[in-house]
């Protein structure tokens, strides 16, 4: 989707609300609070709810700081697909309808915004839980969106506005892109340094041992040091440090919590030319994905992945594995999404084309 349409998208979704929520990823709320979006609502005069989604991956103590810090706006932590702290939520919505329903209200309407992958959906299906209903009866309502009942008079829009990602480099530290594909690696890596500063610099302490946090190049050489790359004369070699850096960050071996897990598959990142052509051609069918494809994507035992986002899902490609089940899982770990459609294929080595979000 292009990026003046997407903005067209979440600029009509904020005008449609009474109560803006923007969801966002409790792990990198800097990355993933947008100062446009939440400009735009307080413009339109709407409500705002930030909901820090994922608080399960997050201490209770930094989230309940991060709260203290942040008291301009209303700040709920939840965990949609552990379904904790869907009730704080519900009970924050409907404080906030009873403030416009004081002010002459007779219906309300909450929509959300929020980048990819933060976890929108997910949070509509919880809120919708039984209240769940068809169009909503409301005269010259949009055809083809839906309201879902929360209350008598608080309704849910069942569309998200989805904020598009702005520049390649924070592409790259979602993990929309490899980082061993980067040509100039060090540009992005240098900006992620910077936002774990602003947001946990033990982490950095924590899982590399440097302790002198100065600017986010010396850190940078410094972690380039740690881990040997090293170019002739014992200069380090940024760009592989900033490449070693990001991949650690995009398959989560690096977090801001320093919940490292001890042991991780190693695999190779590829079908960066398929996946290109997947997004030109918009297949989101991993039958027909597979039917056009099949012969660039003959499995053997070296395992291999690659994904790419298209429009608010995720286009995966696994291959490499015993087991479909298998592949299908490493997607999910590596993209930390979940799979809704999926096509297996191979004989002894098999591979999987699967749509996630």
């Amino acid at each position: 989707m292009k990026q003046k349409k997407a903005w067209r998208i979440v600029r009509e979704a904020i005008k449609e609300g009474d109560i803006v929520i923007e969801v966002v990823d409790a792990r990198d709320p800097i990355g993933t609070r947008n100062p446009k979006v939440e400009r735009l609502v307080q413009e339109e005069g709407k409500k705002l709810l930030i909901v820090m989604n994922k608080a399960d991956l997050v201490p209770k103590e930094w989230a309940e700081e991060y709260k203290k810090k942040h008291k301009d706006v209303p700040i709920v932590f939840i965990s949609a697909r552990e379904r904790k702290g869907t009730g704080i939520l519900r009970k924050e919505i409907k404080r906030l309808a009873k403030e416009l329903f004081e002010e002459g209200k007779d219906k309300v309407k909450v929509v959300l915004v929020g980048y990819p992958n933060v976890g929108k959906s997910t949070i509509i299906n919880v809120l919708k839980g039984k209240h769940a209903v068809g169009t909503a009866p409301i005269p010259g309502y949009t055809k083809g969106k839906q309201l879902i009942k929360l209350s008598k008079k608080i309704w849910l829009v069942d569309s998200p506005g989805v904020v598009p990602v702005d520049d390649f480099d924070e592409l790259v530290i979602r993990g929309g892109f490899p980082a061993d594909k980067i040509e100039e690696p060090v540009k992005p890596a240098l900006k992620l340094i910077k936002r774990i500063l602003e947001t946990r610099k033990e982490a950095i302490t924590e899982k590399y041992g440097i302790k002198k946090l100065e600017s986010e190049e010396q850190i940078l050489e410094a972690i380039g040091k740690k881990k040997g790359l090293l170019e002739r004369g014992g200069k380090v070699n940024l760009e592989e440090a900033a490449r070693y850096f990001l991949r650690e960050w995009q398959t989560g071996r690096f977090t801001l919590f320093g919940r490292e897990k001890k042991k991780k598959e190693a695999f190779i990142w590829d079908f960066e030319e398929v996946l290109e052509e997947i997004e030109r051609e918009y297949l989101l069918d991993p039958r027909r994905i597979l039917w056009k494809y099949r012969e660039k994507l003959t499995p053997d035992s070296e395992k291999r992945a690659g994904f790419r986002e298209i429009e608010g899902v995720t286009v995966g490609i696994a291959t490499g594995f015993k087991k479909c089940d298998s592949a299908i899982k490493f997607l999910e770990k590596i993209t930390r999404k979940k799979v809704i459609a999926s096509e297996c294929f191979g004989g002894k080595w098999k591979g999987v084309i699967a749509i996630l979000e």
